[in-house]
């Protein structure tokens, strides 16, 4: 992800571009109006967030355990979808936009440092599955409120989301594995001859 920086005097620093490649290459900031939709999404879903906690609190002693483990199951939904637009926005800015520049920043996301489009895919699948996966327990906690067939579709549904996410877990390791230049800064070592 994060390419070695060249200063401009030195020999790799950049060419002048064309005007066609530049066009091109600025057209990743038509992206910026995606991401800051993303974002004014995020604070819809802190405001619906803070309803469901007001309406857990001013009725905790009316509802009964099971309702109270399916508000709590979509609040944690609710907190997981916000985890996925964070990935998506910050992730997906850093790897198609522009550089976000936090290196070093006492918050910068652990993972960020090695994100690329691979990585990003992999965790946006991790992060759907787990909310198929609140979407399934609430529906099993209270199975007299779907059909069986709506059932049995949201399970063919988490589980196609599973063997993706695998798939997509294994073809990013099979192209580090087989690329891995493109995919780390370090040098690869030549490979020393056998005696």
């Amino acid at each position: 992800m994060s390419a070695p920086k060249h200063a401009p005097g030195s020999p790799l620093s950049p060419r002048p571009m064309s005007p066609l490649p530049r066009v091109v290459f600025m057209s990743r900031w038509l992206q910026v109006p995606l991401y800051l939709g993303l974002i004014v999404a995020q604070a819809v879903y802190v405001v619906l967030f803070l309803k469901e906690v007001w309406h857990l609190v001013s009725h905790a002693f009316t509802l009964d355990e099971t309702n109270i483990m399916l508000v709590v199951l979509g609040l944690i939904d609710v907190v997981m979808i916000s985890n996925l637009l964070i990935m998506v926005i910050v992730g997906g800015y850093e790897t198609f936009v522009s550089r976000l520049g936090v290196e070093g920043h006492p918050d910068e996301p652990e993972w960020l440092d090695h994100v690329n489009a691979g990585v990003l895919k992999v965790k946006l699948s991790m992060a759907l599955i787990s909310i198929s996966s609140i979407h399934l327990l609430k529906t099993f906690i209270n199975p007299d409120l779907h059909s069986q067939q709506a059932v049995m579709w949201q399970v063919i549904i988490h589980v196609a989301f599973l063997l993706s996410a695998l798939i997509m877990a294994w073809v990013d390791r099979l192209t580090t594995h087989t690329h891995p230049q493109h995919f780390h800064n370090e040098p690869i070592a030549p490979k020393k001859a056998l005696d």
